[in-house]
């Protein structure tokens, strides 16, 4: 279905062979990094652990589809209910909503009743949304499809990562938060050309229905096959730097308290603002708004736009895996974050402001790559939350931490409907996107000057260090 790409005097590949090959090479160099290793643990926790982190990443493939499917379907869904743009931010943004919402009740469920039984219930509520999605006849139905997608989903990464701090070594934590990023990233890969040629062939409808079935397999496998800890299966522990009081499970009391600590930490904040302007601005364009940006300022069909989108994925996909291998092996965790910050908000300015807004078409792929490359510096900062915080209360932690970044998805992302709805009876596309991304810009660059003040937690947790 897809061919190769001709570029002048070199015969290419096509960008899905590329991303196949990528993933391939970057998950096996993961798998030899934090494959089995007679350590003295039990082997049996060392192989086990892939097939509950193997469920959970499938599920994560599947909320990433959700995330960035409204960016390829703007066009039908804006015909089907009659949609503006500002409205249209709103339903993409609907998902985000209930993401953020939702991210300090899991992070208790989390450290509460596990990942096991959290992860099975938010399954069967992907599914019940996607269903709800996909034969919604009215606006106020499918929006409310998008807002049960975006509860059930909720339960996934943090889950990951309570189950990844226990189940994986101390030293491992960045390379696999990279390595779900890579896997999980295929979901958003399934939303863009795949995606926008399926619906040439199906309707809409058919692809939501299906992905409602596969989001309820998930809930079941996940039911089966997750252990919330290698102690329920006899397993010796695998990671050296838990408690033995932090395999407990807290009160709600507790674990409410534990969100209070969280937010008091004042090096938290500026780690929070960082995440909820880069994590914000990133997905409100993938999400949302970069397929109708190429369509409408360069004119591109919506398939082709969407080949565009795919190098920021394919550049993330590089860097999830690759830059958290780097920190943990530098034991740095600031210097790179600030690194790869200020390269991504470069390539903002380089978008508000080359030839007028309007940088050259044969410019955006590698812009698109080296944004989605820096981007995975928010890998460094779920690694940074983890070590600022009490190991027991990961949950919570990362819950509270990603309640900040998905707080910024909505807002820029009916943000840039509401800056196209007012400037689009008196300017062209070009000028709508320039101002649109000049909020981009600005918010990257406070948002990266604050990451000045988080300090250095060399990887290692600072409670054990006693400096907290």
């Amino acid at each position: 279905m897809f061919h190769g790409y001709q570029l002048p005097g070199i015969r290419c590949v096509s960008p899905f062979q590329a991303i196949e090959w990528m993933t391939l090479i970057f998950a096996v160099k993961g798998l030899a990094i934090i494959g089995p290793k007679g350590n003295g643990h039990d082997n049996g926790a060392l192989r086990y652990r892939w097939y509950i982190w193997g469920i959970m990443v499938c599920s994560f493939v599947v909320a990433f589809f959700h995330r960035l499917a409204p960016g390829v379907l703007r066009e039908e869904l804006t015909n089907a209910f009659d949609l503006t743009a500002t409205s249209f931010g709103t339903l993409a943004s609907m998902y985000f909503y209930a993401y953020m919402i939702m991210q300090i009740p899991v992070g208790m469920l989390a450290d509460s009743l596990g990942a096991r039984i959290t992860v099975s219930i938010g399954m069967f509520m992907t599914a019940l949304g996607s269903l709800l999605f996909g034969m919604a006849r009215t606006s106020p139905l499918i929006f409310l499809g998008r807002f049960i997608v975006g509860i059930g989903v909720s339960t996934v990464f943090v889950c990951i990562l309570k189950i990844q701090s226990r189940w994986f070594r101390e030293r491992e934590f960045a390379t696999m938060s990279g390595l779900t990023l890579l896997v999980g990233n295929s979901g958003g890969i399934l939303a863009q050309t795949p995606l926008a040629v399926l619906v040439t062939i199906i309707s809409w409808r058919t692809v939501f229905l299906f992905v409602a079935l596969v989001s309820f397999l998930m809930g079941v496998l996940s039911f089966l096959i997750i252990r919330n800890d290698p102690s329920e299966m006899d397993f010796e522990p695998v990671n050296e730097m838990i408690l033995p009081e932090s395999t407990s499970r807290g009160d709600l009391s507790q674990l409410s308290r534990a969100a209070g600590n969280v937010l008091a930490h004042w090096p938290m904040w500026p780690a929070m603002i960082f995440y909820a302007f880069i994590n914000g601005t990133w997905l409100a364009f993938l999400g949302a708004w970069g397929v109708s940006y190429l369509t409408s300022v360069y004119g591109l069909p919506k398939s082709q736009a969407a080949d565009f989108i795919i190098w920021g994925l394919l550049g993330l996909i590089v860097g999830s895996l690759s830059v958290g291998w780097i920190s943990d092996k530098l034991g740095k965790r600031k210097l790179p974050m600030l690194t790869l910050g200020w390269g991504y908000t470069i390539i903002w300015g380089i978008l508000v402001f080359a030839n007028g807004g309007r940088p050259p078409l044969g410019m955006i792929k590698p812009l698109f790559f080296l944004m989605g490359f820096c981007f995975t510096c928010f890998v460094l900062s779920l690694s940074v939350v983890k070590e600022l915080n009490l190991p027991r209360y990961t949950g919570v932690a990362t819950a509270v931490y990603n309640t900040a970044g998905f707080l910024g998805v909505p807002l820029v992302a009916t943000l840039i409907g509401y800056i196209i709805d007012r400037l689009s009876p008196i300017m062209d596309p070009v000028a709508q996107y320039h101002y649109a991304f000049l909020l981009i810009f600005s918010m990257m660059v406070t948002g990266t000057l604050l990451l000045i003040f988080l300090p250095e937690t060399n990887c290692e947790n600072i409670h054990r260090k006693g400096s907290f």
